[in-house]
């Protein structure tokens, strides 16, 4: 460990590098000047979940019907974040990200939160890549191959974690502190006024907010540390992610309170499902079907969907629209053909509604979403300009899960279970990105599987067959599924990878009697 007034920092190689006195100073101050009012806004989200739990349903609220009502817009984008036709995403390790600003996308997203595992090495190495990605002085030689970055590359955009994560690693006064600071401080000292000279900035995702308060908070961090660095304020630009169904009914007012480092929202649809299940966990007309039955255009969905658009164009902002799981397998035509049809029907719905650019996770479909986006677009850089006026969203529209349909089958449970398992032991070994079953799975999707699972004990819930959804059956389930996986991959590989430890975490969160508010927390500690 590593003291500089009050504030220690765990030993690993780059330490000293990232962790300079100069950055600890700048990251302590910053958790230090922000610390309390994240921890009240932590604690509110616990008292609103009571209420939802005692049967309360969140509203478009009254006290800010002004701000809702007003004409005013957002700062105008940067000219590298003017056109964002197709993003790619995928967590800061380095050949990742070589390839991801490589791959013709418009704009690379690297992931600290749902694509990575937060281990202190992948941290402190993502900072590391991150700080030479933006000098442009990100390069591998890796089993004979060199990887260099291309003359033209994506914009760089960096995903922070999310309020609730600690990192349990740089210790404050005594405490963790935030991951959220930690990750967004040393990126901006390390890159700040790096990418400003080079005619680009400093610019974020901003994950898992559920209400303009947290925004709120966003905009007071930012200016903070614009001023303490001494960049102009305005010079960071920041995209919420809409994953929350809480944040559903605030989006114009967390665009209005980043208004001045805003650049859109984005259509965070997996955590977004995760959520509806999670806020709502002891109400039965909220349980969802498999979740496979939960796509784009089921109503509850595709009213989130659309009212996002509509806000963003009315407040010049960009419509971002999310990821398709789907993704190509290159040993495998038949596969990669159906990922594709898959990938190209979700992205021409994107573009047909409205959206200014879209998601992916795989350097092959970049040009599949591309080919939709550009029959929209043409030579134009967006559609912020398409105001939507035919779109009118109401708080039971979003609310409207029952009218969701499907069912929930001894498959999708077993799939769930396959999955969560699969997904815990990957991340438990270091990797927050998997390919499992021809869909890359992250955190947001091992959520949706244990969260649907914890539903369907509590409720009740019938399978086709008629069985009922219980502990016992789960236990029994996720006994034949490990059997199945160690089938699967072998027993040497199977051993090589913690999923003991995986079962433990997955059980502790789908039979707990209370809904563990993210399954990340509890497998964090389980973590180096």
């Amino acid at each position: 460990m590593s003291g500089l007034d009050g504030i220690e920092i765990s030993d690993h190689p780059r330490r000293e590098e990232i962790f300079t006195p100069e950055a600890t100073a700048f990251v302590g101050d910053l958790v230090r000047t922000f610390r309390d009012q994240r921890i009240d806004l932590l604690r509110n989200r616990r008292i609103r979940q009571q209420k939802f739990d005692s049967g309360l349903r969140p509203d478009f609220l009254p006290e800010t019907a002004e701000i809702r009502s007003g004409t005013w817009t957002v700062a105008p984008p940067p000219k590298d974040l003017m056109d964002r036709r197709v993003e790619i995403t995928g967590p800061p390790e380095r050949k990742m990200m070589i390839n991801a600003l490589n791959s013709g996308a418009r704009v690379f997203m690297a992931d600290f939160e749902d694509s990575s595992s937060p281990t202190w090495d992948n941290m402190m190495e993502g900072q590391v890549n991150v700080r030479d990605a933006t000098c442009r002085d990100l390069s591998l030689r890796r089993s004979g191959k060199n990887y260099t970055l291309n003359d033209e590359t994506a914009t760089l955009v960096v995903r922070t974690r999310g309020w609730h994560l600690p990192e349990r690693h740089v210790q404050i006064d005594g405490r963790p502190a935030s991951a959220s600071l930690v990750d967004f401080g040393l990126v901006f000292f390390h890159s700040a006024r790096e990418a400003l000279d080079r005619g680009t900035g400093p610019y974020f995702y901003l994950p898992k907010l559920e209400n303009h308060h947290e925004a709120r908070l966003w905009n007071d961090v930012f200016c903070h540390a614009q001023d303490a660095i001494g960049v102009p304020r305005g010079s960071i630009k920041a995209t919420v992610l809409i994953e929350t169904i809480t944040a559903a009914f605030e989006m114009d007012e967390i665009l209005y309170e980043l208004r001045d480092h805003s650049t859109g929202l984005n259509a965070g649809r997996w955590d977004y499902i995760f959520s509806v299940g999670k806020k709502f966990n002891s109400d039965p007309a909220f349980v969802l079907p498999d979740r496979a039955d939960v796509s784009m255009t089921v109503p509850f969905m595709r009213a989130y969907t659309e009212l996002m658009i509509a806000t963003c164009h009315r407040r010049k902002a960009h419509a971002i629209g999310g990821m398709a799981a789907f993704i190509p397998n290159r040993r495998d035509p038949e596969v990669t053909a159906r990922a594709l049809t898959k990938v190209k029907e979700d992205k021409r719905r994107e573009a047909n509604d409205g959206c200014d650019g879209t998601w992916v996770a795989h350097p092959d479909l970049v040009t599949v979403a591309e080919i939709e986006f550009n029959a929209i677009l043409g030579q134009g850089p967006n559609q912020v300009d398409r105001l939507r006026p035919d779109v009118v969203v109401s708080g039971d529209d979003l609310l409207a899960v029952d009218l969701t349909g499907g069912s929930v089958t001894r498959a999708g449970l077993t799939t769930n279970i396959y999955v969560g398992l699969r997904y815990l032991a990957s991340w438990l070994s270091g990797s927050g990105a998997a390919a499992i079953n021809n869909l890359m799975e992250d955190a947001a999707t091992a959520e949706i599987s244990r969260s649907q699972i914890w539903q369907w004990i509590r409720h009740g819930s019938l399978l086709e067959d008629d069985t009922i959804v219980t502990a016992d059956l789960v236990r029994r389930e996720v006994a034949n599924q490990m059997g199945a996986i160690a089938d699967e991959l072998g027993n040497e590989a199977f051993a090589d990878l913690p999923f003991e430890e995986a079962r433990r975490v997955f059980e502790q969160v789908t039979l707990s009697s209370e809904f563990v508010e993210f399954l990340t927390l509890p497998a964090y500690e389980l973590l180096d």
